[in-house]
């Protein structure tokens, strides 16, 4: 079952269930899948749809940092919300023990980089991780990287 379909039998449930917190995130979800698809002209494989529902979660999350800032707890905890559900469909985040592993091996592969080629340490550790299939955060491998490269 692809992605769309799971998520429209998600919108079925919620109108069936009357929760309109959860339609109204799926439906936003789903229009997103659905306008990517348009663009590209072409099914998404579940690749393409990983990514498009990962930049919603950043999206949700510079919402929630500005709306803690703004005194809008209300609406950042509808957004925090939606970052919920919509993690939901994607695979499960690698941790930070995992990620700290996979660049120290990327680091020993390459020999012994400099904090000159910390951006060549990026590229190699965000292609284990995706060659994986894990779902990691660009931020937490990036200070992670800076951090293993210093201590050299």
């Amino acid at each position: 079952m692809s992605m769309i379909e799971r998520i429209q039998n998600d919108i079925t449930a919620a109108m069936k269930a009357r929760d309109e917190k959860r339609l109204s995130t799926l439906r936003m979800v789903k229009t997103a899948l659905k306008n990517r698809e348009i663009e590209k002209m072409a099914p998404l494989d579940d690749k393409e749809s990983h990514a498009v529902l990962t930049t919603l979660i950043k999206q949700r999350k510079d919402s929630v940092e500005q709306f803690t800032k703004g005194g809008r707890q209300e609406m950042a905890d509808k957004e925090a919300a939606e970052i919920v559900l919509i993690e939901s469909y994607l695979p499960q985040a690698a941790g930070e023990a995992e990620v700290a592993a996979g660049v120290k091996a990327v680091i020993a592969e390459m020999g012994h980089p400099t904090m000159k080629e910390m951006g060549a340490v990026m590229k190699n550790a965000m292609a284990r991780f995706s060659g994986a299939g894990m779902r990691v955060d660009g931020k937490m491998v990036s200070e992670i990287v800076k951090r293993e490269l210093q201590g050299k």
